[in-house]
């Protein structure tokens, strides 16, 4: 019976207080891709899986797939999931909270003797992070057969070992990962599903625990980007004779600023940031005029055509920079990812699913991307589950409530056990 499906949350806080006393690296933790910590998360969850008699696989990427096998198997099945892998000193929750609510759902499942009639696989997928690797989406994409081949000659950055050579020091098969080769089909899926937290302060705001997902942001980035002008002393050279890179990068950056405004008005949706700025600190000093500068750029919309607009408006400046300040451009490689719509279907079942079990929601938009997103755009009915959480993401401070983490995954366990799911 439905009504006896319920959330164990001592099984769900013992997970995540192992995690973090095992990847406790402070301020925070570290579950680097392809590395211990996350390796560790990994093994954490195939042994939870044994002991509820899931069936389990592993990708040649290292995707893991735990299986609770549905009474017609034969029939596209549901996955939930995330990862597990987290930013240097981030925090516990984000990524591992979608895959303990997958496994905490299938218990609930398990433990209440339902068996729906689709099996439903808890997946945690490798390499969200792109700290590590700056390539987005890597372990889905992988699963997916999307992961061009030259991909695994990317370093880690912090080890710059290759990241095919990361994948053979776990035993996995790199050899068959750039092939082209999926290892999970997108026509055998009836539908994805990643619970996360929320990374910004909405759903506190408006005091609901989850948010449901409309569309997910794509980008471009240009994450290694350089501005070369010319070393002078600071009382000596005049303006008009000065080639200096940080007066280039402020008129840069006040003028894509402007453009932001402009979009907004326009009722487009972006976010643009200038994340990392800095002098090299061998050469800069303060009596100098600065001769490079490097920084890193990270643009966000809903829309491909408002990236385009920001990207074309972005040359323009460059080139209208260099001309007034005497300063030449490195951009670097530009990288990104396509924006996602979710499944208003899907969507609307999660919808009547809360309202039945009178829990709060909102529809929202997420700035940041989620494997949610690879999923979407390779044809899969596809749903984001939003999680109330304080202190945002990616810091030592994310405070994620416990009772909010149960009331999502009890929205997600009653979901996967309908049988009237088309």
């Amino acid at each position: 019976m439905t009504s006896d499906i319920a959330i164990d949350r001592a099984f769900a806080e013992r997970l995540f207080d192992e995690l973090a006393e095992h990847t406790t690296d402070a301020p925070g933790i570290t579950r680097a891709a392809y590395g211990e910590g996350e390796q560790f998360a990994h093994e954490v969850m195939k042994r939870e899986a044994a002991a509820l008699g899931l069936s389990q696989r592993i990708d040649p990427a290292g995707n893991l797939y735990l299986t609770y096998e549905g009474r017609d198997p034969t029939l596209p099945g549901w996955v939930v999931g995330s990862h597990l892998d987290s930013v240097p000193h981030g925090g516990n929750f984000d990524g591992a909270a979608g895959v303990i609510a997958g496994l905490s759902a299938v218990r609930a499942l398990v433990e209440a003797g339902v068996r729906p009639r689709r099996s439903v696989t808890v997946m945690a997928i490798r390499a969200e992070e792109s700290n590590w690797f700056p390539l987005s989406y890597l372990g889905s994409r992988a699963a997916l057969g999307l992961l061009p081949d030259a991909s695994l000659d990317t370093p880690r950055a912090d080890t710059g070992i290759a990241l095919r050579e990361h994948m053979a020091r776990l035993g996995l098969d790199p050899a068959q990962v750039g092939t082209g080769k999926v290892h999970l089909d997108p026509k055998g899926l009836h539908g994805f599903v990643e619970l996360h937290i929320e990374q910004g302060p909405v759903l506190g705001a408006e005091d609901v625990p989850i948010g449901l997902v409309t569309g997910i942001s794509g980008s471009f980035r240009y994450r290694k980007a350089r501005i070369l002008g010319e070393w002078g002393h600071s009382g000596a050279v005049p303006r008009s004779h000065r080639h200096d890179a940080v007066f280039a990068l402020a008129d840069l950056i006040t003028a894509l600023d402007g453009l932001w405004a402009e979009v907004l008005a326009d009722g487009e949706t972006a976010t643009i940031t200038f994340g990392e700025v800095a002098t090299p600190p061998d050469l800069h000093g303060f009596s100098k005029v600065p001769g490079e500068v490097g920084f890193c750029l990270d643009v966000r919309s809903l829309s491909p055509g408002c990236l385009e607009r920001i990207h074309a408006r972005l040359m323009e400046l460059v080139a209208r920079i260099e001309t007034a300040r005497g300063v030449t451009f490195d951009l670097g490689e530009r990288s990104g990812s396509m924006p996602a719509r979710l499944d208003e279907s899907l969507r609307a079942q999660f919808a009547a699913v809360a309202q039945a079990q009178g829990v709060g929601f909102v529809e929202m938009a997420s700035g940041a991307g989620h494997d949610t997103a690879t999923f979407a755009n390779a044809g899969v009915p596809s749903a984001l589950v939003f999680l109330r959480n304080q202190n945002g993401s990616h810091n030592p401070d994310e405070a994620m409530r416990i009772e909010d983490f149960v009331v999502a995954a009890d929205v997600i366990a009653h979901l996967l056990a309908r049988d009237d799911n088309r």
